[in-house]
């Protein structure tokens, strides 16, 4: 096995604080479970087996309840989705700040390095003997 095998994977900064947050908070974490389960296969295949139970076995006429209970749903889901939506715009920002901030502070740096590399050349050509004379 080799070194870079054994490496630990490095996570950004900003998604271990949003993730411990949401760790953190029980109703991040429901909105987080109910989710992920709207957005499997798993939620559509119960939905076509619940729906069709009610339509053929339960309901004489299961339109005017069925459609009731479908809008709800939608209307709950559709707040999820724009729960996520937010978390993910908010996640987008936080990390496009701290992107900029450590760009920033490279960019410093490195001009600062490049400054002085300059004065220190400047000043190796000033000491050396002038080979042309």
């Amino acid at each position: 096995m080799t070194a870079a095998n054994t490496e630990v994977p490095v996570v950004h900064p900003v998604w271990v604080a949003m993730h411990e947050r949401r760790a953190a908070d029980i109703q991040l974490r429901v909105a987080d479970a109910i989710t992920k389960f709207a957005g499997s296969m798993a939620f559509v295949y119960l939905h076509v087996v619940a729906f069709a139970v009610w339509m053929v076995l339960f309901e004489k006429s299961p339109w005017p309840t069925l459609t009731l209970v479908v809008s709800l749903e939608a209307i709950f889901l559709s707040t999820f989705v724009m729960i996520g939506q937010n978390r993910a715009a908010a996640f987008q920002q936080a990390k496009a700040n701290h992107d900029f901030i450590e760009q920033e502070t490279e960019l410093k740096t490195n001009t600062q390095l490049t400054r002085e590399i300059h004065v220190l050349t400047t000043e190796l050509y000033r000491r050396l003997p002038n080979s042309t004379g």
